[in-house]
């Protein structure tokens, strides 16, 4: 008992100025686990959990994450604080310090290495072994392979604890902690059952969690005397500190919704498509995928909210996860959610995090906030042995306040946002999930447990595909519902959704879908769960809520060879304007959607002159965030719904934009011109035409119209498309799209009932759709389109979580193998799940003889140091991504102002100085800023955007 009595866990540094013994925070995590089986656990990862230890879930759970630490009780570890050491030396416990110390043999290694033995000792099975020991080794954030354990040949053994008296010792801590903890002992402890890979990962993260809890020092301060170590005493603690942290889950156990229940939560009576997303989510006979297809407006995330409410009440989840193509598109399903679940319970809006890199500009979420300075991540009592090794990122979170109205600041820290009972964010966080990073089962835990709706799903290309089906696959096995939402979904991507999930639900490589029914008519629900190992289908379809709207189609030709690329695009706009002239002639409003920023901004800069500044606006990506948020949201007010807050609409007005118009943008327009795209991105931006009812239209534009540009057809030879086009999506399909385009010209489209049908001929395999003059080109355009799908889906497979091959894996053995080491910053992780160049955001400041200015004006500083809490919201205000061609000379040219430097939101920012007379040179680039044009770049040798395929 003096050996167990000297053996620390954290040093007085980190734990509030007294030595904490292992003894005590391994009990503090039991402890804490306890309170989150208590006040946070999903329904269904109890039953999984008591149905794996004969219905001690609680006591085995709380078992699990204490003993995660007891690695410590080893020379590599308790020789890292002198103090501790010294105690631990006196006690009897030696080892040869040089040796050790050259070993770098981490704790949580040590850990996995010990209850390889220990559990074997007690007479545990060889398959109970096998998964457990992953979670102990892994609770850093990265799970080893089991050879890397072969600690015992490093430095002769020295690390990890030579001699008896260290194995006694080891024993014993992992003994008294087990019989303290409420167990008769070791063996005892041995579950019946082997969970899913998916639910060792979900566990392994709840571990970290509970681990990371129990190390905030303010709530659990030293205990240095054996005799004052008892699991009440840790669970006195643990309820006090869950409490001041503000913690606690989503739901719990959820009624089953009654049949009047979406009339209750959204003011309305179900469509049609909703009501069949309600039956189908009320009738799937096990947590399964529902994938609704549905026209745009048709109210597809009412149905998919509800369909969650549904799933969550049958199956045991406590909460919900939303996923959004963008951010932009995740900021009004914010409010949107929120609005939801204040219908189910008030208190759950307090619940709801919003997950994107651009939440600080959300006014609803910054409104929510207590205003607290404190930094989520500041009060981890850390441990020395993790500064050397570069571990100590993960750290810990402040409290909540009664007064806060969004989840509890220990959610908000690094890593932990997906924990919340609720989210919202970008499908980036679900495809994070999906990679093998550091920490990456605290992303899983967040995710399991909880319903997942991801919407536009369509939109994610063949790279990003990859993480979303390895995201289905662990989904799938860990049996979480999951809704996925679209308008135009090619029937390729639906049956490779559907085999992933089931792929993961079977524990295994592949799932053969060829008996998966098509949808018969549109819109459409799939659902496909697996029961007894059988795949189970339901496919059923409703009549559509709007009548089709008959939409003309309008080719414009883009007249090219012309001696300089300015001539043509010059005459490209003047084309353009005239059109425009005679469709606006009586008035109405028109949405042009250009596929680059600077073909958007001359396209802006001629409608100008043509129309007066009062009726051209202009929407892209290259503009401040302030100007951005403020133009969108004056393009929804004079475009939105009408007579939602008494805004007229505007006799005439033309919206200039990129994609940022295409999905989940709430405008309603006359006409619209679109440069040729994919044809299913193409039938997103017809949505966003003749939107809403009650809308008075001139009679000139009564009848939609869509107009199509960007290419020029030349007889029977293969059109010419915009090279700029093709670089972006890939001549193949906008070969194909353009058939279809010009087979309807001086035609129409019956919108929507056409859409599956359209998306069908383009993305299918039949090979009438060009006609027989253009097939050697399309032959030629598919061979190349192949190829690059095949490579950008190779390019993918090194950051998988799951190795080709593995799938059929039963532990979380090696899982982090071959990862990049430490952790990536979010803008990195970016990187690795969307394909594509890199591109940095950079602030944008004013630079004088005096010092710098706010980009509105407002005095900075000789070093930017002026920074009141308006003063950094205006700064932040500024910030713009600027073109992947000038990341390079960014990276190597553009730093933090120096009164930045010790700003938590400002110290990582780049800042581009502008000045007045003369544009910023950027490598050799020459950068400017307007207020109605956004960033402009000239010089440098021309490129086209990276393709999109």
């Amino acid at each position: 008992m003096r050996q167990l009595g000297a053996l620390w866990g954290k040093s007085r540094q980190k734990a509030g100025g007294r030595i904490n013994l292992l003894l005590s925070h391994l009990l503090d995590t039991a402890a804490v686990a306890e309170q989150i089986w208590d006040n946070y656990l999903a329904p269904s990862t109890k039953r999984i959990l008591n149905a794996l230890s004969q219905g001690r879930g609680r006591l085995f759970f709380a078992w699990l994450c204490g003993v995660h630490d007891c690695g410590k009780a080893t020379p590599a570890f308790q020789r890292v604080d002198a103090d501790g050491a010294d105690a631990v030396r006196r006690a009897g416990l030696s080892w040869i310090e040089p040796v050790v110390q050259k070993a770098r043999w981490r704790h949580d290694k040590a850990g996995g290495t010990l209850v390889l033995r220990l559990l074997k000792e007690a007479g545990w099975e060889g398959e109970q072994i096998a998964w457990l020991w992953p979670l102990v080794a892994g609770h850093h954030g990265t799970v080893p392979s089991k050879g890397a354990l072969l600690g015992l040949r490093t430095g002769r053994g020295e690390p990890q604890g030579k001699g008896p008296a260290w194995a006694r010792v080891q024993a014993a801590v992992v003994e008294v902690f087990t019989r303290l903890v409420g167990f008769a002992d070791l063996a005892d402890v041995q579950p019946q059952r082997v969970p899913s890979r998916a639910v060792q990962l979900q566990l392994s993260g709840l571990v970290v969690m509970a681990d990371w809890i129990a190390s905030d020092e303010r709530h659990f301060p030293g205990v240095d005397d054996l005799a004052d170590v008892t699991m009440q005493g840790a669970r006195d603690r643990a309820v006090k500190a869950w409490g001041r942290l503000g913690l606690r889950g989503g739901w719990g156990r959820l009624d089953d919704p009654t049949q009047d229940a979406f009339a209750c939560r959204f003011d309305q009576t179900p469509r049609p498509s909703q009501e069949l997303v309600l039956d189908v989510a009320r009738r799937i006979p096990g947590p399964g995928l529902l994938i609704v297809e549905a026209p745009m407006g048709e109210g597809k995330t009412k149905a998919a909210l509800g369909a969650a409410e549904v799933l969550a009440a049958r199956f045991g989840a406590d909460g919900a996860f939303v996923g959004m193509p963008t951010q932009a598109t995740s900021d009004p399903m914010f409010s949107q959610v929120r609005a939801w679940l204040n219908k189910i319970d008030p208190e759950l809006t307090r619940q709801v995090a919003l997950l994107h890199g651009k939440r600080m500009f959300n006014k609803e979420w910054q409104s929510l906030l207590d205003g607290s300075d404190a930094d989520p991540d500041s009060f981890y009592g850390g441990i020395e042995e993790d500064d050397l090794y570069g571990l100590a990122d993960s750290p810990f979170g402040g409290e909540g306040t009664a007064e806060r109205q969004a989840p509890a600041e220990w959610f908000l820290g690094r890593k932990r946002g997906l924990l919340s009972p609720f989210v919202v964010g970008t499908i980036d966080q679900l495809l994070f999930a999906a990679t093998r990073t550091k920490h990456v089962m605290l992303r899983a835990a967040g995710l399991m447990g909880k319903v997942v709706v991801l919407d536009e799903v369509h939109a994610a290309d063949v790279y990003m595909s990859q993480f979303l089906l390895e995201g289905l696959r662990w989904l799938g096995q860990a049996q979480v519902p999951v809704v996925l939402l679209s308008a135009t979904l090619p029937p390729a991507q639906r049956s490779a959704f559907v085999a992933a999930y089931l792929a993961g639900a079977a524990s295994a490589e592949t799932f053969d879908v060829t008996d998966l029914p098509p949808p018969q008519s549109y819109p459409s629900v799939t659902a496909a769960c697996l029961v007894d190992g059988r795949a189970v289908y339901d496919v059923d379809d409703a009549p559509q809520w709007r009548p089709d709207l008959d939409v003309t189609v309008t080719v414009l030709p883009e007249i090219h060879g012309a001696d300089t690329v300015e001539e043509e695009s010059r005459q490209a706009e003047n084309d353009l304007a005239e059109l425009l002239l005679d469709r606006l002639a009586q008035g109405g409003c028109a949405l042009v959607i250009r596929n680059t920023v600077p073909r958007a901004q001359h396209a802006y800069q001629v409608l100008r002159e043509r129309f007066g500044d009062g009726d051209v606006r202009l929407l892209h990506g290259r503009m401040t965030a302030h100007d951005r948020a403020e133009g969108t949201e004056e393009c929804l007010q004079l475009l939105g719904p009408p007579g939602k807050d008494g805004t007229r609409r505007p006799e005439r007005l033309i919206l200039v934009a990129t994609q940022l118009a295409e999905q989940s943008f709430d405008v309603d327009a006359d006409v619209l011109v679109t440069d040729l795209t994919a044809i299913d991105l193409l039938l997103q931006r017809l949505g966003r035409m003749h939107r809403h009812d009650g809308v008075a239209r001139p009679a000139r534009v009564r009848r939609p119209e869509v107009i199509i540009t960007g290419f020029a057809p030349h007889g029977e030879k293969a059109p010419w498309i915009l090279p700029a086009s093709e670089a972006i999506y890939g001549r193949y399909l906008l070969l194909r799209t353009a058939a279809m385009v010009c087979a309807a010209d001086g035609g129409s489209w019956s919108v929507p009932s056409e859409v599956p049908r359209l998306v069908e001929r383009v993305y299918g395999d039949a090979t009438d759709v060009v006609p027989p003059a253009w097939s050697a080109d399309e032959q030629q355009a598919r061979q190349k389109w192949t190829a690059q799908q095949e490579e950008r889906a190779r390019s993918a497979e090194h950051f998988l979580l799951t190795r080709a091959g593995e799938h059929t894996n039963g532990t979380l053995d090696s899982l982090h193998y071959g990862a990049a080491p430490g952790s990536l910053a979010e803008h990195r992780l970016e990187a690795v799940v969307r394909d594509g160049e890199r591109s940095l955001e950079v602030i944008l400041v004013r630079e004088d003889q005096r010092g710098y200015h706010t980009l509105a004006g407002r005095w900075l500083g000789v070093n930017g140091e002026a920074l009141s809490d308006d003063v950094v919201e205006e700064v932040l205000g500024a910030t713009v991504r600027l073109p992947s061609k000038l990341t390079e000379p960014a990276e190597r040219e553009l730093a933090p102002l120096d009164g930045w430097r010790s700003h938590p939101w400002l110290k990582h920012s780049r800042a581009l100085k502008l000045t007045a007379d003369t544009p910023t040179t950027l490598g050799e680039y020459h950068v400017r800023y307007d207020e109605k044009l956004g960033l402009l770049v000239d010089g440098g040798s021309r490129r086209p955007p990276r393709r999109r395929t």
